[in-house]
């Protein structure tokens, strides 16, 4: 998988450095308890957030009067120019300093001096990593739902050519019902629109600021929380300080939304390893997106879905991983929360990578129309359109199921469709049937008598479509 952030790594045996928090203690940290505890290998990915939350703190302290306009300036470029630094590679992650917010503010002073010390006036690593991880995890909710759009989109472009394919549908993977190939794609766009919502749902759960919190209790400083949700883009400050560092609610949920769309993905994959095999062959992958065997030669892996299907367990660690980090803890912050952030991480690096994937391979799938309509025309599909037409007749429903299931065994028997029975047969089975059966025993009969919204009849289908492009397009 490739990470959503290319941020350097930390480098292993740092010289020891001075503490910001060390005055009440008499002896070094031990080396290893150090490094144990240290999360600078994993939370560096939020410098940017860290430092984005630092300067407007530091605007805020400014307007406030805890901080003059001129060391405001000094603090906000000694950020910016740290930022660069980071982005450029010259930056050294020290373990001893624990985690992105102490490696920047050390840097800061260092850079700076005395008046970096100002900076943590009025906040606690508590709310400040309560902070950096919503904008982190907002910000990744608006590239999934990126993804997400260019991959409905995607499935509406194929689903739009392919509104008058035919293919199989099934229940317990036997042959049910012909339906249109572009239906069956919009079945997988309602599920990943709904996963759409959830996750603009969520957002808005997210977009909550913690900082002004402090460690738990808030702080005797004047801050101007709204004035720092403003320039940080929150839609309000969170109404209780001792929730607002202690809540990973949103993270959960995050993950439960996260979950839920993998298995999404995975039914697809599912669907596609299926119909890529040389039983159903259904559609074909370019090359591009699948492998080969080391010994076999004619192999053809449909690997990106294996893969996605195969990551979907991952995701479902990750929310398990949280809500058991979660369940035991008394409020407010405790140093268990360190944890909370490589399930995070790795969640939303499996879903970006996955969406991206499925977005690109989406629009290349190359169906069989022919191979489709064939299998469609076996194992009865069509039954259910017999009842129908002698329901149409004045037979209820019962008994036509009856009869249907009837001239269903003597087909089974003679080794063909009901489409393939004489007229005579079927009408052995019913006096209501007449020349005009045969024109609801056709896969394309089928879909469009199923002609109401929802439907597969390829007018419907196209109807959907239309609804699904003006949703994808609105502002």
């Amino acid at each position: 998988m490739i990470r959503a952030d290319d941020t350097p790594a930390p480098q292993p045996n740092d010289p020891p450095t001075h503490k910001l928090w060390g005055g009440r203690f008499d002896e070094p940290t031990d080396a290893f308890v150090e490094a144990f505890t240290a999360s600078v290998g994993f939370d560096h990915r939020l410098y940017r957030e860290d430092i984005a939350g630092s300067m407007a703190h530091a605007r805020m302290l400014a307007r406030v009067g805890v901080l003059t306009d001129a060391e405001c300036a000094q603090i906000v470029k000694g950020l910016q120019d740290i930022q660069l630094d980071i982005e450029r590679g010259d930056f050294a992650w020290i373990v001893a300093f624990e985690d992105v917010h102490m490696n920047i503010e050390a840097r800061l002073i260092d850079r700076i001096g005395e008046v970096g010390k100002k900076l943590h006036t009025g906040r606690s690593r508590n709310d400040q990593v309560a902070t950096d991880v919503r904008l982190h995890l907002r910000g990744a909710i608006d590239r999934i739902g990126q993804e997400l759009t260019r991959l409905r989109l995607g499935l509406v472009e194929l689903a739009e050519r392919e509104a008058d394919t035919v293919m199989p549908g099934f229940t317990h993977l036997q042959v049910a019902q012909p339906i249109s190939f572009g239906h069956h794609l919009m079945a997988w766009y309602e599920m990943l629109t709904r996963d759409a919502e959830r996750l603009k749902e969520t957002r808005a759960r997210v977009n909550v600021l913690p900082l002004g919190s402090a460690a738990l209790a808030g702080t005797s400083y004047p801050l101007d929380r709204a004035f720092v949700a403003e320039q940080l883009g929150f839609d309000r400050i969170s109404r209780n300080s001792l929730d607002a560092v202690a809540d990973r609610d949103f993270a959960i949920e995050f993950l439960a939304d996260a979950a839920l769309l993998m298995m999404h993905l995975s039914r697809m994959s599912e669907e596609l390893i299926l119909w890529t095999s040389a039983q159903f062959g259904f559609v074909r992958l370019p090359d591009r997106f699948c492998t080969g065997s080391s010994i076999m030669p004619q192999k053809k892996n449909p690997d990106v879905p294996e893969l996605v299907r195969g990551k979907t367990g991952r995701v479902y660690g990750d929310l398990f991983s949280l809500l058991t980090l979660m369940k035991g803890q008394p409020l407010a912050y405790n140093k268990d929360n360190q944890e909370d952030k490589e399930p995070l991480f790795d969640a939303i690096d499996t879903v970006l990578g996955s969406l991206r994937a499925f977005a690109d391979m989406i629009p290349a799938l190359e169906p069989d129309r022919a191979r489709m309509r064939a299998a469609a025309c076996q194992g009865f599909a069509t039954a259910t359109d017999l009842a129908d037409y002698l329901v149409r007749q004045g037979v209820a429903f019962r008994d036509a199921h009856e009869i249907v299931g009837k001239a269903v065994r003597h087909a089974q028997n003679a080794g063909c469709d009901l489409a393939d029975l004489p007229l005579a047969t079927l009408q052995q089975f019913s006096g209501k049937i007449a020349e005009d059966v045969f024109a609801v025993l056709t896969p394309e009969g089928s879909l469009a008598a199923r002609d109401l919204p929802g439907g597969t009849a390829p007018n419907q289908v196209r109807a959907q479509i239309a609804a699904a492009k003006a949703a994808l397009t609105a502002p």
